[in-house]
Parts: C-alpha cells; structure tokens; sequence
C-alpha cells in the first residue's frame, strides 16, 4: 500500500476506553497516509474507531471500530 513511515494528521476521536480521563477527546493523530482519507471519512459519518494501520506491505490494512468489527482495507496493485 504506501511507504512506511508516511504519514498524514488527522483529527480524531480518542474513545473514553482509550482515554486516560475516562472522557472522549479529540486530537489530531498521525495516521498512515494511505488510509488517511477513509479514516477521515469514518470520523465525518459520526464511526467511533480504536485504531488502524495499513499493514505496511506485510499485510492488509485494517480499522479496529469501537463497536468491535474490524474494517480490512485491501490496497490496489501497481506494476
């Protein structure tokens, strides 16, 4: 998918699970810039998320959401 270590920030809402207050927040977080739009997407349509990682190149990407389903993003081949 893309080149590790590139990256985009993009706000998001961190999930009172994952919040040392115990309160959801929002910060801008870096995410792999592959996937950067469609985490941006989710975060618009009102999708609480957990993380997510595009795999770099080991394996496909995937977006944990705070409901417990797991989105897997499969990236296009280029020759």
């Amino acid at each position: 998918m893309c080149q590790w270590g590139k990256s985009r920030l993009v706000r998001v809402k961190v999930h009172r699970s994952l919040s040392a207050t115990g309160r959801t927040r929002w910060r801008a977080f870096p995410i792999d810039s592959c996937i950067a739009g469609i985490v941006r997407a989710l975060q618009r349509g009102g999708i609480d998320m957990l993380g997510s990682c595009c795999g770099h190149g080991k394996r496909r990407g995937s977006i944990l959401l705070a409901d417990g389903r797991k989105l897997i993003v499969v990236g296009r081949q280029t020759a």
